[in-house]
């Protein structure tokens, strides 16, 4: 969680390799066309992520990036993937601790 222009350079940066990732998607449901496959299963972990993305940075997945965001709402309908992923929550939770003991060593060091 940086500040100031760091942040926002952090922030159009990833938003900008999301563009990426929705380019290829296209209008197809998953990336390799109507049917979930190997690139799916290896990119929907990333969804996880979304949230604390989204909190850290201050910016809306779903206004940045919306196609990209329907498909990993499409694929979390899959039990096989909702199962296997962890909380968005609790992925936030463990980064804002990581953070936290960051800090708290930055001001012991």
């Amino acid at each position: 969680m940086g500040t100031g222009e760091v942040q926002e350079t952090a922030k159009k940066n990833i938003v900008e390799c999301f563009k990426v990732l929705e380019s290829e998607l296209g209008e197809k449901p998953f990336f390799g066309g109507d049917s979930f496959g190997l690139v799916d299963v290896s990119l929907v972990p990333f969804s996880s992520r979304f949230y604390t993305l989204e909190k850290c940075g201050n910016f809306s997945m779903a206004d940045k990036c919306p196609r990209l965001v329907s498909w990993a709402n499409r694929c979390m309908e899959r039990e096989s993937v909702s199962k296997s992923l962890p909380d968005q929550y609790k992925v936030y939770d463990f980064v804002m601790g990581l953070r936290k003991k960051q800090l708290q060593s930055q001001q012991k060091g």
